[in-house]
């Protein structure tokens, strides 16, 4: 049995464009390198990259060093459960997807805050286009 996520059920894939997840594997898989806890996959919005930026997360830089490509609004990506529970006390929380959150967050978040956010994001976003 894989990780789970949230709601108790198999932890979904985050995103693979930009590869996303602590170990770059798509996922918001966890472990013990993990300091930060990487666990909350969530759609970036202008106000959270912004919030982030505000609190010295600069999520929209690229780093390659890091494999990190900078991001957009739109863009789903495992973000620590600390900076977005911060987010969400100040109202900039971005949308969470659920079922690719991993079930160690809510060592951090109640469920009840992260259905306060969730969204049901589908793994191909260029069905939602017109």
């Amino acid at each position: 049995m894989g990780d789970r996520n949230v709601l108790g059920d198999e932890l979904e894939p985050c995103g693979t464009d930009p590869l996303t997840g602590f170990y770059r594997d798509g996922c918001c898989n966890t472990g013990p390198e993990d300091q930060g806890s990487h666990t909350i996959c969530a759609v970036m919005t202008s106000e959270f990259l912004e919030h982030q930026r505000r609190i010295g997360n600069d999520l929209t830089t690229p780093m390659p060093q890091y494999r990190f490509p900078g991001l957009v609004p739109g863009d789903r990506w495992c973000v620590t459960a600390v900076n977005w529970l911060r987010a969400h006390h100040d109202g900039a929380a971005a949308p969470v997807v659920l079922a690719s959150t991993h079930e160690r967050t809510l060592q951090i978040v109640p469920l009840a805050v992260l259905r306060q956010h969730s969204v049901d994001v589908p793994a191909d976003a260029s069905a939602l286009e017109d």
